[in-house]
């Protein structure tokens, strides 16, 4: 991992490139349900099972007589599945088949610092990239180093990634990476 880091004048930070490359997932279409989503829990032959409710801030939903269980995180399907292997080893449903429907989506809020045209605190949608982030905040100034951008990211642990604006726009994997709920992007 020591390979994939690097330092000098902008500080300690790991191409996007090889995050994405060594961590499944980070890059993915997939819509993963995140803290504030609606979610419409169903619980197919058993409807008091069933439920409707916001993801709270610690990524859990309360259920039916399993308690909270964390679905922030996880694509629908896998929160149905973890609901229903939860239902089964509680021996409350025998087969039970767990549907989940997202219903309403909160958006991303991140912040947008440095050499852009409007720097600030912005909300994108959930699955938005850097470049989408940058055209919110009015695209670079004149002055900004193209290939000084980085995303800060503090949860589930401390992250500073580094992004070239040509591997944004091209097909590689930096321009497939999805902010999240408080990233920081920088420009220099």
């Amino acid at each position: 991992m020591l390979s994939a880091c690097a330092s000098g004048s902008t500080g300690q930070f790991e191409w996007a490139d090889a995050y994405l490359s060594r961590t499944p997932g980070a890059s993915d279409a997939t819509y993963m349900i995140g803290v504030g989503d609606l979610l419409a829990v169903q619980v197919f032959d058993n409807e008091k099972m069933s439920t409707r409710g916001r993801v709270r801030s610690d990524g859990r939903m309360a259920i039916p007589l399993i308690n909270d269980i964390v679905v922030a995180g996880k694509s629908p399907t896998a929160a149905a599945n973890d609901i229903a292997t939860a239902l089964k080893a509680g021996n409350l449903v025998l087969n039970p088949r767990v549907n989940i429907v997202v219903e309403d989506v909160l958006p991303v809020r991140i912040t947008v610092l440095g050499a852009v045209k409007s720097s600030g605190t912005f909300a994108v949608e959930r699955g938005s990239g850097v470049a989408e982030a940058l055209a919110v905040a009015g695209g670079l100034t004149d002055f900004a180093h193209k290939d000084r951008i980085f995303v800060v990211r503090k949860v589930p642990e401390p992250l500073r990634l580094r992004f070239t604006f040509s591997s944004l726009t091209d097909l590689g994997r930096a321009g497939g990476f999805r902010l999240q709920q408080g990233d920081i992007l920088v420009v220099e």
